[in-house]
């Protein structure tokens, strides 16, 4: 009795288990619900007064 429990319980945690990546990923749907490729977000790319690349400033979480 004990055995058809412990495998009857391992069996929900194993379907729980492998359903929980399909529903974690969030696939990107248009206006009619149908599957389509999802925007990636740019890189922000921080320039200088000159116009060259540099190193982006630190942006604080609450402003002063």
């Amino acid at each position: 009795m004990r055995l058809r429990l412990l495998l009857s319980s391992l069996a929900v945690v194993a379907l729980i288990g492998a359903s929980a990546p399909a529903s974690a990923a969030a696939p990107c749907r248009d206006a009619k619900g149908k599957f389509t490729a999802c925007p990636k977000p740019k890189p922000v790319k921080c320039r200088d007064e000159k116009g060259r690349y540099a190193k982006c400033p630190a942006q604080s979480a609450t402003p002063g």
